[in-house]
């Protein structure tokens, strides 16, 4: 059942997860960001700005805020219930729905670990020039709640080698800041983007932090597959879920030629 991307709802299809079966979960959730206006820019439009940019606007991320709530403690009460008493659930963010996943989290009794704030050097521009420039993003770390025997590499945080990030000095504690550029890299663009693709380098600190070789990785928004990407390249088992089939297509075809089964 591993090794795989699933055409279909993650909260549809998990009944047939077991009980406490997956050793981390990576999920990457509808940011409910897409309100206002489509902006766009092509690399060298503005100075400092390299790439291209396009603002989400997906009809899958705009919902009611009260259907919102509903449909984050669907999935993280089934998130929760397939997850490892010794296991660790990664979940992204903004300022427009981690409150809401932070309230959700603690009516389903998941205790969060650390608040990670993702800094990008390289993040989008405010084009309206109406307000500050967002160059953060939020990962709330946690576990299932009870127990507290959650995996933590303690030695690969504080001696690992991550030397893009300009706030990690070798050899010191990591910090819940980290500076990790958005970029991505050819390979991981080759078959095509999502509009909200994470880094892979992204994804690998997060298994590198709190998951070893042989572990199961549940990706519930595998969009393009990166999670599942990164899974692999740590040596872990993966299972993914899309209900867009041209971004499962993607995934299959990124995990073939990372030279996944």
């Amino acid at each position: 059942m591993t090794q795989r991307v699933y055409n279909g709802n993650f909260m549809e299809m998990a009944p047939s997860l077991p009980d406490k079966s997956v050793d981390i979960i990576i999920a990457d959730p509808p940011y409910n960001a897409s309100k206002g206006g489509a902006w766009s820019v092509e690399s060298g439009a503005l100075p400092g700005i390299g790439g291209r940019w396009k603002k989400i606007s997906e009809v899958w991320d705009d919902m009611p805020l009260n259907d919102y709530l509903a449909f984050t403690l669907r999935w993280l009460d089934e998130a929760r219930r397939v997850l490892k008493q010794t296991g660790s659930m990664w979940v992204h963010g903004t300022y427009h729905n981690i409150g809401i996943i932070n309230v959700a989290m603690q009516t389903l009794r998941i205790e969060i670990i650390n608040e990670i704030v993702w800094y990008k050097r390289n993040s989008f521009p405010n084009l309206s020039g109406r307000r500050i420039t967002a160059s953060h993003e939020t990962i709330l770390w946690a576990h299932r709640g009870g127990r507290r025997d959650y995996r933590f590499n303690y030695e690969q945080s504080k001696f690992g080698n991550y030397s893009d990030d300009r706030l990690k000095s070798p050899g010191r504690q990591m910090r819940t800041v980290w500076d990790i550029p958005n970029n991505k890299s050819r390979e991981e663009l080759a078959f095509g983007a999502h509009p909200a693709q994470k880094p892979e380098r992204l994804s690998r600190r997060l298994i590198q932090l709190s998951a070893q070789p042989g572990d199961v990785c549940l990706v519930p928004f595998a969009g393009s597959g990166s999670e599942c990407v990164g899974a692999h390249k740590e040596g872990l088992r993966f299972i993914g879920f899309e209900t867009d089939e041209n971004y499962v297509e993607i995934s299959r075809r990124r995990l073939s030629a990372a030279g996944a089964p």
